[in-house]
């Protein structure tokens, strides 16, 4: 057994779980710590400016590598300022080790200068909350931590580690790591429920949620999508592109509005959700998303999720990739040649009603190209026209997004990432850790003008770890809209006067070019929508990330 610092124990029990970088800002109870990663050359250390930009850079490194991330705070206040990106990053089940360094145990009873109680103000937005007691404790707290993380439901985890811990020395065996298989097969029977529903429905429709691209599972469900003719949408608080937006069955996203969600539900008699949500909505609503006759068929690996909201009528636990080949076997074995026929003709349904939706959208009257302020539906197409698949997308837009998911080449279960969790000022600092966890892909990050107010300090890591090839987009109305268009839904004062409090960013406006130059990124303000694409295709060459600041038109 080796004799190691508690701070040595800390790196080596990472490196055998396979991190390769800390996001973090240090303070003084985390020193132990940064003076052992200056001599170590295995993990590198990412340095954020505010908290905030730091936890969402690393829930967006777990979520694109697919792989244990790391983010390191000082006390109770670093770790505060992180809460709201840790809300997001429990919310999208990123598997994320979250550490907070504590004061030595011997002062806290004092209650001394940035201390708290870290483990319980963690608690509520982690799967497992801990403060390590002791050296012989710290490499036993760290695999158990790792091993929660990656285990499914994946979810992030939270270390309270006292500087007296990365101190102390002593001879301690550093474990190994115990990973645990995500491919659970779902139970047999079932299966073969699950089977003989979707073979007897009349008008099937899929939910494709996060789960199925955190597993892989993008053909499987192609497969059985195109197996029994149904429809595909997008579980309304997606975060990942889960089913390949060029497909003729891809319907789009059904939304968060109650009333929306029981219009499209109602045209159909068996719902399969595959890892999708049922439901997160936006605002409550005297409507009811779910149709009283509709049956429910729910595939998932996150237990909680099925039958949270709504009873259902197959309920199968388990992985997404693991149980669908069984699935869709048992479907091509039961089908009676005229289901199967039935199944055949719905498809073809299906992909004239998706044929229709595209060139609905396409058909509207376009903006002239000189125009300005820019409309922003006709900006997200001339955006998405302009890039390719292998862009990633990062989006945070909110009330400027329209049907982009829709308009966007996201064929790739990698293509696309958003912010399921809600809390605004993810998208800048999450497009960095994507980027670093993707070096070899193009970012461009579409975010709206409120939402990059949140976590701007970002922007200085993007440009210190020379990322070049990450884009970011400003589309800047000079105000939440979102908070202005709910407002007026309202019908009060502000709707009637056109007077809306404190939604206003623009006395003094603001220049997101001078910004992005501050912290070291080079940037152009893009005036015209026939401007876009060669501003775009620009700035994916550069060698160093870039911003593009878009005025949007600021209407209602």
């Amino acid at each position: 057994m080796p004799h190691l610092k508690g701070s040595r124990i800390f790196l080596e029990t990472l490196k055998q779980e396979g991190v390769d970088c800390i996001f973090g800002n240090p303070g003084t109870t985390e020193l132990p710590l940064m003076d052992e990663l200056g001599l170590d050359n295995e993990i590198k250390y990412v340095l954020g400016l505010q908290e905030a930009g730091v936890m969402a850079m690393a829930d967006g490194y777990a979520q694109a590598s697919g792989r244990l991330a790391v983010a390191n705070f000082h006390a109770a206040p670093g770790l505060g300022n992180a809460l709201g990106m840790l809300y997001n990053a429990q919310r999208s089940n990123s598997p994320l080790l979250v550490t907070a360094g504590q004061h030595n145990l011997a002062f806290t009873l004092t209650e001394p200068v940035l201390w708290g109680d870290l483990a319980r103000i963690a608690q509520p937005f982690v799967k497992w909350s801990h403060e390590v007691g002791s050296i012989t404790d710290l490499a036993r707290s760290v695999h158990r931590a790792a091993k929660v993380a990656t285990t499914a439901p994946m979810g992030p985890v939270f270390l309270s580690i006292p500087v007296n811990v990365l101190n102390d020395a002593t001879d301690v065996p550093l474990g190994a790591p115990t990973h645990i298989g995500r491919g659970i097969r779902g139970d047999r029977q079932s299966i073969a429920q699950a089977a003989s529903l979707l073979v007897d429905a009349k008008n099937p429709v899929l939910i494709a949620g996060d789960a199925v691209s955190q597993s892989d599972a993008l053909n499987e469900v192609v497969a059985l999508a195109e197996l029994i003719g149904a429809p595909v949408y997008l579980e309304g608080a997606q975060n990942t592109a889960t089913f390949p937006s060029g497909h003729p069955q891809f319907m789009g996203t059904l939304g968060r509005l109650a009333p929306a969600l029981r219009s499209v539900l109602s045209k159909h008699d068996v719902l399969f959700s595959i890892g999708g949500d049922l439901f997160t909505l936006s605002l409550p609503d005297a409507v009811d998303p779910m149709p009283e006759n509709l049956v429910v068929v729910h595939l998932d690996d996150d237990p909680w999720e099925i039958g949270k909201n709504y009873p259902t009528d197959v309920a199968i636990l388990g992985n997404p990739k693991a149980t669908l080949p069984e699935l869709i076997e048992d479907i091509a074995r039961i089908a009676t040649p005229a289901q199967k026929a039935r199944a055949r003709e719905r498809r073809s349904e299906t992909e004239r009603a998706v044929s229709q939706l595209r060139a609905k959208l396409r058909d509207s009257q376009p903006q002239s190209a000189n125009a300005s302020p820019i409309l922003p539906r006709h900006l997200m197409q001339v955006i998405a026209d302009a890039l390719s698949q292998e862009v990633i997308v990062v989006e945070e837009t909110l009330s400027s997004r329209g049907r982009i998911r829709e308009l966007l080449k996201s064929n790739l279960r990698d293509s696309f990432f958003g912010m399921r969790g809600g809390g605004i000022g993810w998208g800048i600092s999450a497009a960095v850790g994507i980027k670093l966890a993707r070096r070899e892909r193009p970012v461009v990050a579409l975010i709206g003008d409120g939402s990059a107010l949140y976590t701007c300090q970002s922007l200085w890591t993007a440009a210190n770890e020379r990322l070049g090839g990450l884009v970011f987009v400003i589309l800047n109305n000079s105000s939440y809209r979102i908070l202005k268009q709910r407002t007026r839904e309202l019908g009060g004062h502000a709707a009637a006067s056109g007077k809306y409090l404190a939604m206003d960013i623009d006395d003094p406006a603001i220049d997101y070019v001078a910004l992005a130059r501050t912290f070291g990124l080079s940037a152009q303000r893009v005036a015209t929508l026939s401007d876009v694409p060669a501003a775009l295709n620009s700035a994916l060459r550069a060698d160093a990330p870039y911003l593009l600041e878009i005025m949007i038109d600021r209407s209602l």
